[in-house]
């Protein structure tokens, strides 16, 4: 998510300077490799790299394709097989066992730019698809790097000619939007096959942390160093907060008596519980505890845990049992923290393993593969073209 954040930012600043800007994104893979479908990196004439799409032994490669293999700014896909003994004669030296495709596209050309369009989806903290052509055969009027965009609110965007694809894209899209698996689909057509990345953009998670001591900080910075939309929430309603969370990108100054008229939780909200206050957590747990907010971490023992939740059961205060299953008390993986720093790593390790639906163990002793994907399917279309 940081890397996205540094692509934005570097997209922008190019268009003050009027500059050509290339994108590499992975659109697909097959076996082991270092960087999955939708990772990106940005290039500029002015040698300008931002973001990577592999351990570090394709981005050269993939910057001189911009330079002698597309004069006349059309996006091209190129296939790196790993697999290949070849691989080390080429000296890139992998060792993934995989393959990777990329496409490499001149945004400047661009009338549906993708990267704009993930920074509207990240403005509005909404998620969005993007559906990108990058595999075409036969005599099927579709261009490698042709794409659909679906945003949240239902509205398509697309300069894929066909409108029989378009359909069929359209509501693919829309499946991938409802269950949140990016998918790699092969359609085929009368005149060929259209091979389509179909990619669900997520925002920055949006983390708040009720607590605003010492011990919050380092927790603070780890989730800014992933990207996520850090918010602050300080029920003592201290000054000096703002200063000691600068990297905040929100810091919410209150009193537990009027917090619940101050911030919104939904769906997509994280939040981590620290104010060391057996009050203010009550009253924090009175709003967390019946909300949708999809991760809840507490901070304290169990007996005190155990404690809170029968005082809000004694006030009435309904929960589900699902809702239970989202509170995480302690908060934090089993790392043996004992420090600020690694309580703090122990938090936002739990937090990411729960996103990616993961438990957090060693990964030497997991039985499937570390990147678990999500295969597509092939789709007959009876198109006259």
């Amino acid at each position: 998510m940081k890397e996205l954040h540094a692509i934005l930012k570097a997209f922008e600043e190019s268009q003050h300077n009027a500059e050509p800007v290339f994108l590499a994104t992975v659109v697909n893979v097959k076996g082991s490799t270092y960087r999955q479908p939708g990772a990106r990196m940005l290039m500029t004439e002015a040698d300008q790299i931002v973001g990577t799409i592999s351990g570090g032994c394709l981005e050269k490669d993939v910057f001189e394709h911009t330079r002698f293999s597309m004069p006349d700014r059309q996006a091209i896909v190129v296939t790196y097989d790993t697999t290949a003994d070849e691989d080390i004669v080429w000296g890139f030296g992998l060792g993934c066992n995989g393959v990777v495709q990329v496409l490499i596209e001149c945004l400047s050309d661009r009338s549906l730019n993708p990267v704009a369009f993930i920074k509207q989806c990240f403005c509005n903290q909404q998620q969005g698809i993007i559906a990108t052509v990058f595999g075409v055969e036969g005599k099927v009027n579709i261009k490698v790097g042709a794409r659909l965009m679906l945003n949240l609110d239902g509205n398509v965007t697309t300069d894929i000619k066909e409108d029989s694809l378009t359909v069929f894209l359209t509501k693919d899209a829309q499946i991938a939007l409802e269950t949140q698996h990016s998918t790699v689909n092969k359609y085929q057509l009368l005149s060929g096959n259209v091979d389509v990345f179909i990619e669900v953009i997520q925002p920055p998670p949006r983390l708040i942390i009720f607590g605003a001591g010492y011990d919050a900080v380092p927790t603070a910075q780890f989730a800014k160093a992933l990207g996520w939309y850090v918010t602050i929430v300080d029920c003592r309603a201290s000054e000096a907060t703002k200063e000691r969370f600068l990297m905040a990108d929100e810091v919410i100054l209150t009193r537990r008596e009027i917090l619940h008229k101050q911030i919104t939780v939904d769906a997509r909200t994280i939040a981590v519980v620290m104010t060391h206050n057996y009050l203010d957590d009550l009253e924090i747990l009175k709003i967390l505890m019946p909300s949708p907010a999809s991760y809840l971490g507490f901070l304290g023992a169990k007996h005190r845990t155990e404690r809170l939740l029968r005082d809000l059961r004694a006030e009435e205060v309904n929960y589900t049992t699902e809702q239970l299953q989202r509170l995480y008390a302690p908060v934090g993986i089993d790392i043996g923290a004992d420090t600020p720093e690694a309580i703090a790593l122990s938090i936002i390790a739990e937090i990411q393993a729960v996103l990616s639906n993961r438990y957090g163990g060693f990964l030497k002793e997991r039985a499937l593969p570390i990147h678990q994907r999500n295969e597509g399917k092939e789709t007959q279309l009876v198109i006259s073209n």
